[in-house]
C-alpha cells in the first residue's frame, strides 16, 4: 500500500454523468492489480471530510485512469479538479481478480453501468483469446466504453432495459441466454461481474445454477477503505466479511445474499 500525491494530467467528463482522470502515478501502476481501488482524498479542506474509494480503471505508460460517475458532493468536488492539480492516493487497496486460470478459457465479463470501470484493467490482463464483455445500461444512451473493450481484444455485446441499442432486457438475462445457446462451452466458462448489487446477486445465482465459476466486485460504502472502521461488511459462508480489505472481489460461491 502506497500514498502519493500524483499530477492529474486529465479530468474530462466522459459520457453523461461520468467522467474519466487520468493522473500520473508510476509507484502505483506497478503495483496495481485488476479489482483493485484507491482511496482518494478530493479536497484539503474538511468537504468531503472522507475518502472516495474508486476502482483503477486502467493504467498505461506509468498514468492510472479513473472512471467515476458524478453523484454526490465528492464526486462533484472531483469533477472539479483540473489538469495540473494534485490527488492524494492511497493504493492499491483491497482484493483483486484471480485471472491467472482464465487462460484458455471461455471468459465472460458482465458490467451493469459504471461496473465498466474495473473491468476494462481486467480484460487487458486476462490472456485468454476467448474473451466477451457484456454491458448492461438503461439506455443506449448510458452504454460505457464500448469501443476500449473492443480495443482490448473482447467481443462486446451490448444489452439495454429499454430495448434501444443491442440486447433488449437485463444484462443477466442476456447472460443466460449466452449461457443456454454455449453449453459445450459450460465447463471453461470464467465469469467476472461488477455492477449494482441486484445485477451482481443474480449473476451468482447464474453461476451456482450451472456450477460455473464467478467472482464478483462488490460497491459498498466505505468509511476507512483499510479494514478498520467495519462500515462495509457483507456476509459470507465464513462469517462477515469486509469489502474493502477482504474483498472488492469474492467469490459468487462465498457470499450469501
Amino acid at each position: 500500500m502506497l500514498q502519493i500525491k500524483a499530477k492529474i494530467t486529465s479530468n474530462k467528463k466522459f459520457k453523461g454523468s461520468c467522467w474519466h482522470c487520468i493522473v500520473n502515478a508510476p509507484s502505483l501502476c506497478r503495483a496495481s492489480k485488476p479489482g483493485q481501488f484507491l482511496n482518494v482524498r478530493i479536497s484539503e479542506g474538511l468537504k468531503p471530510f472522507l475518502r472516495r474509494p474508486f476502482s483503477i480503471h486502467n493504467i498505461f505508460g506509468g498514468k492510472l485512469e479513473i472512471l467515476y460517475n458524478v453523484v454526490g458532493e465528492g464526486t462533484r468536488a472531483f469533477s472539479g479538479k483540473k489538469s495540473g492539480d494534485y490527488l492524494d492516493l492511497i493504493g492499491p487497496l483491497g482484493k483483486g481478480f484471480d485471472y491467472v486460470g482464465a487462460r484458455g478459457k471461455r471468459v465472460i465479463l458482465i458490467a451493469g453501468g459504471i461496473g465498466v470501470a474495473p473491468l476494462l484493467f481486467l480484460s487487458k490482463e486476462i490472456k485468454s483469446r476467448d474473451k466477451l464483455i457484456l454491458i448492461g445500461a438503461r439506455t443506449r444512451d448510458q452504454v460505457l466504453c464500448e469501443k476500449e473493450f473492443r480495443n482490448s481484444g473482447s467481443d462486446v455485446k451490448i444489452s439495454t432495459d429499454d430495448g434501444s441499442r443491442g440486447f433488449s432486457g437485463r444484462v443477466t438475462d442476456l447472460l443466460k441466454n449466452i449461457i443456454a445457446t454455449e453449453k459445450a462451452a459450460k465447463g471453461a466458462m470464467q465469469l467476472y461481474a461488477c455492477g449494482p448489487g441486484p445485477m451482481l446477486k443474480e449473476v451468482c445465482n447464474i453461476a451456482i445454477a450451472n456450477n460455473l465459476q464467478a467472482q464478483v466486485s462488490l460497491e459498498e460504502h466505505m468509511g476507512c477503505g483499510i479494514g478498520a472502521c467495519l462500515g462495509c461488511v457483507v456476509k459470507t459462508k465464513n462469517g462477515l466479511k469486509r469489502v474493502c480489505k477482504e474483498g472488492p472481489v469474492f467469490y459468487a460461491k462465498e457470499l450469501i445474499w
